[in-house]
């Protein structure tokens, strides 16, 4: 799907490209929550009511001020535009370029200075009943990518009884073999209506952490509520954003 809209924080100075789609059917994605989009294979929003032009795109970016140009899903790697932006953000603008979260199924690209990839499980059956689709290529892809230097962050959500705690240490072992100093954030599952799965508790994300500590210097959490996930505003001031297209 083509990018849909752009958002601009003017204190961090970075722009942010929005697309919708996923090559992935994960029922227990956290955008579900407020999307309306449950239960539509590949759909992460609805479907928006237009998509922009690649030349309104461009000369929006260049009406503002920033450094870095994130692209966001859905999926960003989906978006048919995404090597062109890629190459005026990095070649043009002048400004790093990187995937504010992806599912992995494309790297390395050629203009990207980096990505965050959301590493879904370490074991493959588990990977394929989560997303639809096999872990390796997206454990090599992120290895690709680490070795041809991009700024690599992953992510992982930890899903009790789903993705346990041994599907996320393992990540973090793996991680560590590439690079000790990759960040690593472990995410607190929160509920998905018609899904069956619980948020993991303190003392679980407490175990989470320090599991993953032991191979990796620099690992994150968040352990958000259904509400507070529906506003990041009013808890990071990264998330306060104006629509400029």
């Amino acid at each position: 799907m083509p990018f849909f809209k752009i958002t601009y924080n003017r204190k961090h100075r970075f722009a942010t490209l929005h697309n919708t789609g996923c090559t992935y059917h994960c029922e227990v994605c956290s955008y579900k929550i407020h999307s309306g989009s449950e239960g539509v294979p590949g759909q992460v929003h609805p479907r928006p009511e237009r998509f922009l032009a690649v030349d309104h795109m461009k000369a929006v970016l260049r009406s503002v001020p920033f450094d870095k140009l994130l692209f966001m899903g859905g999926e960003p790697t989906v978006a048919r535009e995404l090597p062109g932006m890629l190459d005026f953000g990095k070649n043009t603008l002048g400004v790093k370029t990187y995937l504010g979260h992806t599912n992995g199924n494309r790297l390395p690209l050629a203009n990207l200075d980096g990505a965050n990839v959301g590493l879904k499980a370490w074991d493959e059956r588990v990977h394929l009943r989560y997303t639809g689709r096999p872990r390796q290529p997206i454990f090599d892809n992120f290895a690709a990518a680490v070795h041809a230097g991009l700024d690599m962050k992953a992510n992982v959500v930890f899903i009790p009884g789903f993705v346990d705690l041994d599907q996320v240490e393992a990540i973090a072992e793996w991680l560590a073999s590439l690079n000790v100093d990759i960040p690593f954030h472990i995410m607190g599952y929160i509920p998905v209506p018609g899904q069956s799965y619980e948020r993991p508790t303190i003392e679980q994300m407490d175990a989470a952490v320090r599991a993953c500590e032991r191979h990796l210097r620099h690992v994150g959490r968040s352990h958000l509520t259904t509400e507070q996930a529906r506003d990041l505003t009013c808890r990071n001031d990264m998330f306060i954003v104006e629509q400029i297209a």
